[in-house]
């Protein structure tokens, strides 16, 4: 009989990614578990961008302490960012931990099992190797979750950062820039098709230098017109791209690969000049407006997303205006806003004059406010129209009707004769608007 696995993870769709790694990688000996009471094995994958997902992770942890006095053989582990960054401090921390495995460490997790085993003494390993090459971890998922058979997937396409942005824990964390072997990620992505996945999200800190440093290689423009080769596979997306290295190739192959979806992740972080070169973005607000600019030109019906950071040490009054500026002059679809807040290693924390909590918190109302009317006058827009839906299963708030996404990723619900089709792609007559999502009704298949 297969031990038990539990794992809580926190944090962006790279760590998804490789909780389902790290499920693979155990499923000789262990199968997965929804109740952490039943396990043997508890692992939580952390993050460490900003403070509240670190303390969440610290705060999880803590609540299987019990569940070690209970239970003496459980072994509990800490992966992901916050092992990274806090290594064997974490064992002087939480003395009950028995794993501490990096962002290149859980990989070797079976490995690190069996050394715990031998040693009886806890097992940390958090070294970042330039030259570290991803193992290509190819297992059926829908064999460990077999009611919950995906039509979407994320794929690491690479890993690591090499902007270092001034207010970003990532280079330090996830290491350089390592970009994966074509070979692997259309393998990768060939098998996700055979188990039925219909649109795979590429994933990198910046996909749009993937491939640059590696000899060979394709570009990250060449790699998804490779994966649009793919039969079966309808839809790529991808995340994230930083703006400085977003190419006219690349805006020219979103616009002509019909595969490719219609839509674009680009953090902008700040509206200033002032607040950019001090973040070290390495482009200027009229820059980033001309990139703006020319994919609206050549893709007129392109979502573009963003990430904004409000409260940046020193960000004056003025330098929030232009920000506000910027969510009107760029009319997003959608924003990810967060306070600033400092964070190990980066050169941000050094900076003096840091903006008072309260008056961060009124800034990232304000900025929600701002953009919740964009967001509503663009989903209103869509209203009597007839969109494309890849349909992903059963509506989250009511299990009489089905939901999907838009090339765009708006959310669609929609009210349909029959429920029986996940992993169709349909069309939607959209009704209604809400908040952050579409309300339609089902017109007809296109594929299935």
């Amino acid at each position: 009989m297969k031990k038990r696995v539990y794992i809580k993870t926190f944090g962006c769709q790279m760590n998804e990614n490789d909780t389902e790694k790290m499920y693979i990688l155990l499923s000789d000996e262990y199968e997965p578990t929804s109740n952490p009471e039943e396990a043997d094995l508890i692992l939580i994958n952390t993050c460490s961008v900003r403070e509240k997902p670190q303390y969440k992770a610290f705060s999880e942890v803590g609540r299987y302490k019990y569940l070690k006095k209970k239970k003496p053989e459980l072994i509990i582990g800490i992966t992901g960012c916050v092992a990274q960054q806090e290594g064997e401090k974490l064992i002087h921390r939480l003395p009950y931990l028995d794993l501490v495995l990096g962002t290149q460490g859980f990989y070797f997790i079976k490995e690190a099992l069996e050394t715990l085993k031998k040693n009886k003494r806890p097992v940390i390993f958090t070294e970042l190797k330039s030259d570290f090459k991803p193992p290509l971890i190819l297992g059926k998922k829908d064999k460990l979750f077999p009611e919950d058979r995906k039509v979407t997937a994320f794929v690491t396409i690479m890993q690591g950062c090499n902007n270092f942005c001034s207010y970003c824990i990532v280079p330090y964390v996830r290491g350089r820039e390592i970009s994966r072997a074509p070979k692997d990620i259309l393998k990768e992505v060939e098998e996700l098709v055979k188990n039925g996945v219909r649109e795979v999200t590429l994933l990198g800190q910046n996909v749009n230098s993937y491939g640059i440093k590696e000899k060979g290689h394709p570009d990250f423009p060449e790699l998804l017109n490779m994966l649009s080769q793919i039969e079966n596979l309808w839809r790529i997306r991808f995340t994230t791209s930083h703006p400085k290295d977003l190419s006219d190739k690349l805006i020219k192959v979103i616009a002509e690969n019909p595969k490719v979806c219609k839509h674009i992740h680009l953090p902008l972080q700040a509206g200033s000049n002032n607040v950019l070169k001090k973040m070290n973005r390495k482009y200027t607000r009229e820059e980033y407006l001309e990139k703006i600019k020319k994919l609206r030109d050549t893709v007129p019906n392109i979502a573009i997303t963003t990430d904004i950071i409000v409260g940046f040490p020193g960000e004056s009054e003025e330098d929030f205006k232009e920000t506000l500026e910027m969510l009107e002059k760029v009319r997003y679809h959608e924003i990810f806003s967060f306070k600033y807040s400092d964070r190990p290693f980066t050169l941000a924390q050094k900076l003096e004059n840091k903006i008072p909590e309260e008056e961060k918190e009124k800034r990232l109302k304000i900025v929600h406010q701002v953009q919740a009317n964009i967001t509503k006058e663009i989903y209103e827009s869509y209203v009597g129209k007839e969109l494309e839906v890849l349909v992903e299963g059963s509506s989250v708030k009511n299990p009489n009707m089905l939901m999907g996404r838009t090339t765009t990723n708006v959310i669609v619900n929609f009210n349909t004769p029959r429920l029986d089709l996940k992993g169709a792609l349909v069309k939607v007559l959209i009704k209604e608007a809400g908040k952050h999502s579409l309300k339609g009704e089902y017109l007809e298949t296109l594929k299935f």
